[in-house]
């Protein structure tokens, strides 16, 4: 036997006769001089007993002063208490629980980092692509108005400006009401219409004017019915776009929630006797029967196993609204079209302009009084539709594949929180049977688990790894994915949109996804609660 080491991870592995047996439970735990070992099984004896020990603790902890020579009583032991000598001290018992703490949380880590990688990636890569969507509409929007609008061109690309900057913050989580931009927006293009449209050749209006306008405009209904049409499309649009981030920010929350869970006291104990209790009877390559490390495993990460059907829901839920996400709930649809319901409802203006100005007369005194023609307008006042048609298609496509790439791959980690203690024990020293291996106390040529259901509440029969029910932590995530499933799930009723499993209501107040990091919403479209 000889030591060697896997390729790019510089980890040490065991070879017989030039092959791999596989890899050691963790970097940490290389320990080369392991040859040194007396035969694979044999009990502390004499001085040279516990030499191949004390050879292999050096390289965890080099220079120690506090490990045997020789086998001792090992009264002062808590954990690996032997029936006889052993070759640990108190310290070095310590010591091996701190590294076996350290060696499940970097299985853990091990065990996750494909499953994050893919949301964390996922994540930026879908908000960057909002973001350009956004620029987008602004654009589209910009470009209507410097091309057919030229007169107050100049002046309405300020506020354009502004209702995109807040239809982005909104989206990143911001406390924006979608309502508000959108009738902020209006309320100032209003006197730019009506100073170059209706009454075109006039100075600008006044300050006083200019507030008269903006506060006539919502009782005046001066852009008709499109106000309200470009509220409920943006509402929902943006709605289901901020849940879906939401949610992926969500599913790296619980990850790294798991990847630094707290173990338990009595976690640690266990994993220390399971690791390397071993050691201090001279066992260094005894290995951990493959139930034993289930048990203790499970046992573990009780807590953990309650988020496994919560986890699975979240997945479904993923899956139902990015299926959802189409037509007016769909972002892309909706805001690079957007610049076609400001354009007709500056069009309803034009067209409605007698009536409107003969209404501001009355309402703001002070406004110049001019006879509307209502015939003379330029033809390039009324945009050809043809012109500024959008294709977005591709865009579209890519987005719309790309969400499907991602449920694909999440619900084959579906099953990611059941099949955590397997992998653990897959991807550590344990053996893949039980027979000839440790069981705690001793080698043994066969081991009998009682391998129990998923959960904490399922524990009571493990005596390998008593432990407690689920961290406050672990509580405070399912209650968030509990949240996110009900959000996303609610069935439509007879007053509320709804796209996929994902409703709308245009009237209840939204709650909280996130951390305390992520700002409420109050919107025009709100996600209804359960």
């Amino acid at each position: 036997m000889s030591v060697c080491y896997l390729e790019q991870q510089e980890q040490p592995c065991f070879c017989f006769e030039g092959r791999r047996a596989g890899p050691a439970p963790s970097p940490l735990l290389v320990l080369i001089l392991l040859t040194l070992a007396a035969p694979a099984f044999a009990q502390p004896a004499g001085e040279a007993a516990c030499r191949p020990v004390r050879a292999a603790f050096q390289v965890l902890q080099p220079g120690a002063k506090w490990v045997p020579e020789s086998p001792v009583p090992g009264s002062d032991l808590q954990v690996c208490i032997p029936k006889g000598s052993t070759c640990c001290s108190r310290r070095m018992e310590e010591k091996y629980q701190a590294v076996a703490r350290q060696n499940m949380e970097q299985l853990l880590q091990s065990a996750s980092m494909e499953l994050k990688f893919l949301i964390i990636q996922n994540a930026a890569v879908f908000q960057e692509a909002f973001e350009i969507v956004v620029r987008h509409a602004r654009n589209f929007t910009n470009s209507m108005f410097r091309n057919h609008y030229k007169s107050m061109g100049p002046r309405a690309l300020k506020f354009v400006g502004e209702l995109f900057t807040d239809v982005s913050l909104y989206i990143l989580g911001s406390d924006i009401s979608v309502n508000d931009m959108i009738n902020e927006f209006f309320d100032s293009l209003f006197p730019l219409v009506y100073s170059h449209l209706i009454n075109p050749g006039f100075p600008d209006p006044s300050v006083e004017m200019t507030e008269c306008l903006r506060a006539a405009r919502r009782d005046l209904k001066a852009f008709g019915n499109y106000p309200k049409m470009m509220m409920t499309q943006v509402s929902k649009s943006l709605q289901a776009t901020r849940v879906f981030l939401q949610a992926l920010n969500l599913g790296i929350e619980v990850i790294n929630t798991t990847d630094h869970l707290k173990l338990s006291k009595e976690c640690g104990r266990a994993l220390l006797k399971m690791w390397y209790c071993s050691h201090c009877q001279g066992l260094l390559l005894a290995k951990p029967c493959a139930g034993y490390c289930s048990a203790v495993t499970y046992g573990c990460l009780a807590g953990v196993g309650e988020i496994d059907r919560h986890w699975r829901d979240y997945i479904s839920s993923l899956e139902g609204l990015t299926k959802g996400m189409r037509g007016v709930y769909d972002m892309e649809h909706v805001l690079l079209n957007l610049f076609s319901l400001v354009r007709d409802a500056i069009i309803y203006v034009q067209k409605n302009g007698g009536k409107i100005s003969a209404t501001v007369s009355r309402l703001c005194g002070h406004a110049q009084q001019r006879q509307y023609r209502s015939t003379n307008y330029p033809e390039d006042l009324f945009i050809d539709k043809k012109v500024l048609k959008v294709t977005h298609i591709e865009q579209e496509e890519t987005l719309l594949s790309r969400r499907r790439e991602l449920i694909m791959k999440l619900k084959s980690h579906s099953d990611f929180y059941s099949s955590l203690s397997e992998y653990i024990c897959n991807h550590s020293s344990a053996v893949q049977n039980d027979t000839v291996c440790w069981n705690g106390q001793e080698v043994v040529e066969r081991y009998s688990p009682q391998i129990p259901r998923n959960g904490a509440k399922a524990q009571p029969g493990n005596h390998e790894g008593k432990m407690k029910g689920p961290e406050p932590v672990i509580s405070q995530i399912i209650d968030k994915l509990k949240h996110i499933n009900q959000v996303c799930c609610r069935p439509a009723s007879r007053d509320g949109s709804r796209v996929g499993g994902f409703q709308i209501s245009l009237t209840s107040p939204m709650l909280s996804l996130g951390s305390a990091k992520q700002p409420q919403a109050a919107l025009g479209a709100e996600l209804v609660p359960l």
